[in-house]
Formats: structure tokens, sequence, C-alpha cells
């Protein structure tokens, strides 16, 4: 049976000024706008199926995009410090517009690359669409506090990509802590996929 989980906070606002961010810029398809909730803002909060979040912690979303899924982890849980980071300018100029009017105060933005960031580690590292496994491992592992877990949000069929990042997880003395499935609450099937990279 797939995961569930129940979302605590209310999206209305961040839904209506999302769209409205969205008719400006690009940052999700126009057929999925009517599925927002659905597939984008519950995916992102899927998180919560790992138990790994606890207040005080840092999270950075690497490629964050559109704000998935660093925007509503800021809002459903405003006792962790959320950094977004992408190195398109309009993007986060649009996250931008989003966090001023939510008034998310635990919403850092950078607009760098992730090979880029110096002198900061992280509770967590997500990203969720960036790329393959085995290059965004190349990333995320050296982002990360040695006590902490890299969170990649991917497909049901990620066993593949497992396999390809054998040699990078070796190289960080890193493994695959989890694997946790879910379904999207969406009216075809859609399931994904959790996964959680920790060091040795």
């Amino acid at each position: 049976m797939a995961n569930k989980f129940n979302i605590n906070k209310d999206f209305t606002e961040y839904i209506k000024i999302f769209l409205e961010e969205n008719s400006k810029i690009n940052l999700i398809s126009k057929n999925d706008e009517k599925v927002l909730l659905e597939k984008h803002i519950y995916d992102s909060l899927s998180i919560k199926l790992t138990n790994k979040l606890k207040d005080n912690m840092t999270l950075l979303d690497i490629g964050c995009g559109g704000g998935f899924p660093s925007v509503p982890i800021a809002i459903e849980y405003p006792m962790i410090q959320v950094y977004g980071i992408d190195s398109i300018r309009k993007k986060i100029n649009s996250l931008n517009n989003i966090k001023n009017k939510l008034g998310l105060n635990n919403l850092t933005t950078i607009c760098d690359r992730a090979e880029n960031i110096k002198n900061m580690k992280f509770d967590i590292v997500t990203t969720r669409a960036v790329a393959r496994l085995e290059k965004i491992i190349e990333l995320a592992l050296p982002l990360l506090k040695k006590d902490g877990y890299f969170i990649a949000y991917k497909s049901k069929k990620v066993s593949e990509e497992i396999a390809e990042s054998e040699k990078i997880l070796k190289k960080y003395n890193a493994y695959v802590n989890d694997i946790i499935e879910y379904t999207l609450p969406l009216e075809e099937i859609f399931e994904r996929s959790l996964v959680l990279i920790c060091f040795h």
C-alpha cells in the first residue's frame, strides 16, 4: 500500500500567489496549474514520510526552480531554515516575490550554482526534477553535514539510477539509507520515490 500523509497548513494563499507568478514566467506548465496542490505541493511535502525534519535544521534545495520542494517545506515547517538555490535569475526573482508576499522569513534564495557554495553545510539537501542521481549526488554530498541526509525526489523507476551511482557513493563513503515509495493523489496512478542517502 502506498504511503499517505496529511498536509497541515492552508496553501490557498500560496496557490493564488504562485499562479499569479506563473502567468508572468513559466514555473510549471499550464496543464499542471489545475493539479498544483496534488502534483507539486503534495509531492514536495512527501518529505514528511521520512520523519527526518526537525526544528532548527537547515535545508538546501538544489535547483529549486519554481520553488518545489523549498517553498511548501518552508510553509509547512516554519522552524526550519530553508535555502533554495538556482542559477536562473528570473526564477529566483519569482521565488523572492512569492516569499515576500507570504512573509516567509525562514526562506533564503541564492542565485548561483551549487558547486559555488563554500563554507556552508546543511542538515538536509533536497533535489526534485534536476538531474540523474549520479550527477546530483556529486553536487549534494559535499554540502551535507556528516549526520545529514540527501533526499532525492524521484520516479518509482529509480533502481537503475541507484545502480549507476555506486561508484560515486563509494567515493563519498555514502550509501542509500532508504527508499520511500508513495503515490500522488491524482486520478491517474502517479508513483514516486524518495531516495535517502547518508554517510557511513
